[in-house]
């Protein structure tokens, strides 16, 4: 994403998903009705619903007929600026942002229920912001479309669930990201992009992090480090979400069996893979595979 915000609307007839993003996502239904699943489990969602994804978190959607959105995608860093000034009165810098974030926001995947009402006030302020990037001159826009987003933060803020409960980091770089995502304010270190490029390319690999830091140069314990900086969890965490992005992806357009798609994906274990699946996902690999019949 070149810009620190976009927004963009569509109807979807289809199943999708599910996917991640490396960027927050704020979803508005403004028409239809959906299923949609990702770590919350899968939950209804109707016109007035707000869907609420942090970075790198799966999710996906089983429309009722028809959904339409409008969503808003939102740099991480950018939301933990304003994080930082939000709350300019308790902290000292942007780092200090980092764990102020970590301790009140612990859950990456939510839906606000605002009621029709109360999204209808959004239209006209995401129609606009629509229209903005779409032009996609962002310089000439970015105050508008800074006003913009501000009025709907404004609208949808009280709904998000916030926590006085303080997960720890390395808990948290094992399962996933926050909401937002912990991440430092530099450059993304080449090893890491280049470790995330190896997992990506060979997901089904029976990777050590004593491998894939070999591969990169790094020693492990510096390599899980500078991974979590740039992806907000540890390059294994970060390869389970891959292998349960691509054992759906077999699920929705293959007749492999269940067993043989996860063997596929990297996992020989059903028990383990259904699990780590269900995390992810929000459903079980035999429950998404009955919703793709469903749609067939």
């Amino acid at each position: 994403m070149l810009a620190p915000l976009v927004a963009r609307t569509r109807t979807v007839h289809h199943a999708v998903g599910p996917v991640a993003y490396d960027c927050v996502k704020v979803i508005v239904v403004r028409d239809g009705s959906a299923f949609v699943f990702s770590e919350f489990g899968q939950q209804p969602v109707k016109a007035g619903d707000v869907i609420l994804l942090g970075a790198n978190v799966l999710a996906g959607s089983e429309p009722e007929g028809h959904i339409t959105v409008t969503t808003v995608y939102l740099d991480t860093d950018y939301v933990l600026d304003q994080v930082r000034w939000q709350y300019a009165a308790f902290l000292s810098d942007r780092l200090d942002a980092q764990g102020f974030a970590e301790t009140i926001y612990t859950e990456p995947a939510q839906i606000l229920r605002l009621g029709e009402d109360r999204a209808g006030m959004l239209m006209p302020w995401l129609d606009e912001l629509v229209a903005l990037s779409v032009d996609g001159d962002f310089v000439r826009h970015y105050l508008r479309m800074q006003a913009l987003w501000f009025q709907i933060a404004y609208v949808i803020a009280p709904f998000i669930k916030v926590s006085p409960v303080r997960v720890s980091p390395s808990q948290r770089a094992h399962i996933r990201p926050t909401l937002p995502r912990d991440r430092r304010f530099a450059p993304l270190r080449i090893e890491a992009r280049r470790a995330a490029g190896l997992l990506r390319e060979s997901p089904a690999r029976r990777w050590t992090l004593e491998e894939l830091a070999a591969e990169v140069h790094l020693s492990p314990s510096r390599l899980s480090s500078v991974f979590v900086e740039a992806y907000g969890k540890t390059p294994l965490a970060f390869l389970t979400m891959l292998r349960a992005e691509h054992l759906a992806k077999y699920l929705r357009e293959t007749d492999l069996t269940v067993t043989a798609a996860m063997q596929r994906v990297g996992w020989h274990s059903r028990s383990h893979a259904t699990r780590l699946f269900r995390q992810y996902v929000g459903v079980t690999p035999g429950h998404y595979r009955q919703m793709r019949a469903r749609i067939a």
